[in-house]
């Protein structure tokens, strides 16, 4: 059985923390060549059988760096097609996606409708480095199935983002035909798929935010033992080391958080979730921080800073934004003590 420590140090030989945002190509390929994408697969199925805690290890590490390639869509998309019972061809995707083929589950809302012939129409948003993937994971009014992104009817938009570190592109469909022996799931099953779906994907947004904030509050802190002022470094000063300290505090709380929920088998979604706006919060919070810290540098794109700023700021808003799951959380609360 791979450790968590051998994975994590793995994965920071593999991608030093001084270099952000790696190239994309080069580091999938490698991502690939060391079994990352078979990390969560079932050993029955070729993949490693590891749980939750290993496969968010590699999202914190990915975090740290910013990773360009689209490693947690990748995962999720492979988890879709690993958790199908009814896929005809199933065993070949496996292996083609455990091997490097990209077909990722898209991190925004579908909006899609059937038509009165059977095609599918609409937008599916949210598709990560989609110019490098073959296939789209995606809940059709139907149910789950993989769109192959060179079927008729079926092309890519990608849409500009703050966020330098990652591509995003609509796929949109124009009467596009499903091919049956492309559906995961019919539309009764769906819902359980879904909910399994965007548990993961709660967990993988929430250790990407931490392995990001944690980044910043170091590189925050050796800033202030550089910087000097009164001849002092600005470090020694009691009331930017309460700032620091807030910091801190902010990330192990969520940190804390995480572990727990990851760890719970029975932690719904709404739980997970939890665990990711109080991880986005402290991310968006620290970088924001870090700004201030560096001498209130303003909106600077060159500084890494705002590099991670980006990252957090759209971060927030994937799988569900804050508002939203923060919401639900008071209403499962209420409804509990009721």
């Amino acid at each position: 059985m791979i450790e968590l420590n051998e994975l994590t140090d793995a994965a920071q030989k593999a991608f030093p923390a001084d270099k952000l945002s790696p190239e994309r190509d080069e580091s999938w390929n490698l991502a690939a060549e060391m079994g990352w994408l078979m990390v969560r697969l079932p050993e029955d199925d070729g993949g490693l059988g590891l749980g939750r805690e290993a496969s968010t290890a590699l999202h914190l590490e990915m975090g740290r760096i910013l990773a360009a390639m689209p490693l947690i869509p990748a995962q999720l998309g492979l988890q879709a097609v690993a958790a199908s019972e009814s896929f005809e061809d199933r065993t070949e995707w496996l292996e083609r996606l455990s091997s490097g083929d990209y077909a990722p589950l898209n991190m925004l809302p579908a909006r899609l409708v059937q038509n009165p012939d059977g095609t599918v129409s609409g937008t599916i948003s949210g598709v990560f480095e989609a110019d490098m993937a073959v296939a789209v994971v995606v809940r059709l009014p139907n149910g789950y199935a993989l769109v192959p992104l060179d079927a008729q009817g079926v092309s890519r938009v990608e849409r500009p983002i703050w966020d330098p570190s990652r591509r995003i592109f609509d796929v949109v469909l124009e009467s596009y035909s499903p091919a049956s022996s492309l559906i995961l799931t019919d539309a009764d099953t769906a819902s359980s798929l879904h909910d399994l779906l965007s548990a993961e994907a709660q967990i993988a947004l929430a250790a990407d935010c931490l392995g990001g904030a944690n980044a910043v509050l170091d590189m925050t802190v050796e800033y202030m033992k550089m910087r000097r002022q009164f001849d002092r470094p600005i470090a020694m000063f009691q009331a930017l080391k309460h700032r620091a300290a807030d910091m801190k505090t902010r990330i192990v709380l969520a940190e804390a958080l995480l572990r727990s929920r990851v760890r719970d088998e029975h932690a719904s979604v709404t739980d997970l979730a939890s665990a990711k706006s109080l991880a986005v919060e402290a991310y968006r919070f620290v970088t924001e921080e870090s700004i201030q810290l560096h001498g209130g540098i303003g909106l600077t794109e060159e500084h890494q800073c705002h590099l991670f700023m980006k990252r957090a700021m759209l971060n927030a808003q994937l799988c569900g934004s804050t508002d939203l799951w923060n919401e639900r959380r008071g209403r499962t609360a209420f409804a509990q003590l009721s």
